[in-house]
């Protein structure tokens, strides 16, 4: 052990017994919750079940990509794939345009009461997802919503419109924590900024159009990214949904299609649709971090 001249552990040597104290018991989590479990899906996705005879027992057997080639060839999966980037290219972009046009409002010094609206923003956010679907299911009923005049003129659970009404429920959930992303990305802006826009003359909107929102676009980018993670993986609302209309199928969104599956049982399918979708979300993700990177570094 390397010591200083009085005789004790140097300093590099104290710090590595500080990081290791921190990071092992991350390391542990990290392993236990989430490479043990990638590496069973892709052992498992690896997998087929072979019977001999008709009625003999079945038998898990090393199958390749046989696993894989039956998702590429599933149609009901690239359906629910095609139906969630229609929902993310649509509601994606309305709900950080919403998120961010409340975060330049409480960072206005014309709003008074910021820390109500604050926490009146957020408070959606701490209202679990499956209750949230629950209560706009209700809403959206013609039978059991208190505003039957609008739920009898427009069915919001027919097949044609239950995707955008799904919609609303998530961007309801999260536009607050996408705010509250954004608006920590407004304060960290330094005020001499602002005080010298204002010398030169400039507004509250040219603040914001010039200063503010260039400023964020990291915060935007970072919340894009999640939000497209969160859409891909897209479960909660739409099976509470199928409670309420039986346009929710149970091929209606990837993790939906891939829940149907495993409870078939068909776990190695299952297993093999997760790893494509995650590799698909990753693909996403990343190509969109690019792309924004690219346009940001210009």
């Amino acid at each position: 052990m390397a010591r200083d001249t009085a005789g004790r552990p140097s300093r590099a040597v104290r710090h590595r017994a500080a990081l290791a104290v921190f990071l092992v018991p991350f390391g542990a989590l990290f392993t236990l919750f989430y490479v043990i479990p990638i590496g069973y899906a892709v052992y498992q996705s690896l997998l087929t079940v072979e019977r001999e005879g008709t009625f003999g027992p079945a038998v898990q057997v090393f199958g390749g990509l046989t696993q894989y080639i039956a998702v590429f060839q599933n149609e009901l999966f690239w359906n629910s794939i095609g139906r969630v980037l229609l929902f993310g290219v649509v509601q994606v972009p309305i709900m950080l345009g919403l998120a961010l046009i409340l975060a330049l409002l409480l960072d206005s010094p014309l709003v008074r009461g910021s820390r109500f609206f604050r926490l009146a923003f957020f408070a959606p956010y701490a209202v679990p997802s499956v209750i949230a679907a629950i209560m706009w299911g209700f809403l959206y009923s013609p039978n059991l919503s208190p505003f039957t005049g609008v739920t009898q003129a427009v069915d919001f659970l027919s097949a044609d419109a239950v995707l955008w009404s799904i919609a609303n429920v998530v961007t309801w959930v999260y536009v607050g924590y996408n705010m509250l992303i954004i608006y920590s990305a407004l304060l960290a802006i330094p005020q001499e900024l602002y005080e010298a826009a204002r010398l030169d003359g400039a507004g509250q909107l040219r603040i914001a159009l010039s200063i503010k929102i260039p400023l964020v676009v990291p915060a935007l980018v970072l919340t894009g990214i999640f939000s497209i993670i969160g859409t891909l993986q897209l479960l909660a609302e739409p099976q509470v949904f199928q409670s309420f209309t039986s346009a929710v199928t149970s091929t209606f969104t990837p993790n939906l299609t891939i829940y149907s599956t495993a409870s078939v049982p068909n776990i190695s399918l299952a297993a093999a649709m997760s790893v494509v979708l995650a590799l698909a979300t990753f693909v996403l993700s990343f190509t969109v971090l690019k792309l924004t990177q690219r346009r940001t570094a210009r």
